[in-house]
């Protein structure tokens, strides 16, 4: 056989007593760090595990609050919206009645006035006519009574018009 694909059984005894002794020296000094790293390095993984699940929690809580705070903003938003709406339309109609009211009022003041004025109108012509009608006769009469003879005839008619009524 080939001597390389054969082993020493002197090498495989050196080589065996050889592991045993590191196996012996790393179990000695360094398994225990090593065991302590591993269990550290689990724990912290656990508790980052929990953390996580925590924050996950109030993570859902936060967004379940703030679901809820948006509705209520939303609500309260849909309410301002609708009493602005109705106080909106509770002016426009209160103007409207006013102005309502304001039109009519107006055209009262309006009629009252035409109809008052109409009166003094009516009552100045009727004034002015008697004025004129005075004037008139007073010259008809002037006219007519610069003779004596005419004065008489008239003064006689008047006479006769008073004892008949």
């Amino acid at each position: 056989m080939n001597p390389l694909v054969t082993p020493n059984v002197g090498l495989l005894i050196w080589q065996v007593i050889t592991f045993l002794i590191v196996l012996l020296l790393l179990t000695k000094f360094a398994w225990k760090p090593i065991m302590a790293a591993l269990r550290e390095r689990e724990n912290n993984i656990d508790e980052a595990l929990r953390m996580a699940e925590k924050a996950k929690l109030e993570m859902q809580a936060l967004k379940s609050d703030n679901e809820r705070l948006l509705a209520e903003a939303r609500a309260e938003r849909e309410r301002i919206l609708k009493e602005a709406s109705e106080a909106a339309t509770h002016i426009v109609e209160t103007a409207k009645s006013k102005a309502s009211e304001e039109g009519a009022r107006m055209v009262e003041q309006a009629r009252v006035s035409i109809e008052n004025e109409k009166k003094a109108a009516l009552t100045e012509v009727k004034n002015m006519a008697a004025t004129l009608s005075i004037d008139i006769a007073q010259k008809l009469i002037k006219r007519e009574l610069q003779d004596e003879q005419a004065q008489r005839a008239l003064v006689q008619a008047y006479l006769q018009e008073t004892h008949l009524s």
